[in-house]
């Protein structure tokens, strides 16, 4: 049995798929970019911001499905340069504790979706 979640507090999905699913106890998100679900534009002055925005759309996600970061056990991030894999780090690792932080890849990719520097997917359980 699955469960779609949607808010409105994360962007509006620009493609044919669901901001979140639930299936079983496990919630698997969507990648999210630097969206701005108040305005619809991308939010990406620099790395920083864009990464900050994208985990501000997925703990919307989260919210929405009764889950916080506490509950992440797997996430992806897809950037477009190696070379931002550090300040991506810098912010991501503010929204976990890093004793219990989950696991992760990171994966270098030619393009993203509206040319965004930073996506983020993620699963979660309770």
């Amino acid at each position: 049995m699955k469960t779609i979640i949607h808010t409105p507090n994360a962007p509006e999905p620009i493609g044919p798929y669901s901001q979140a699913v639930m299936a079983y106890g496990v919630l698997y998100t969507s990648g999210q970019i630097a969206i701005d679900p108040s305005t619809g534009h991308l939010n990406m002055p620099n790395i920083e911001a864009e990464t900050t925005q994208v985990m501000h759309n997925l703990q919307a996600v989260l919210e929405a499905a009764g889950m916080g970061f506490e509950h992440v056990v797997k996430t992806t991030i897809f950037l477009n340069d190696m070379a931002d894999f550090a300040k991506v780090n810098a912010v991501y690792a503010t929204y976990f504790d890093p004793a219990m932080a989950p696991a992760r890849e990171t994966v270098a990719v030619k393009t993203l979706p509206r040319e965004v520097n930073v996506e983020i997917s993620m699963i979660a359980t309770k």
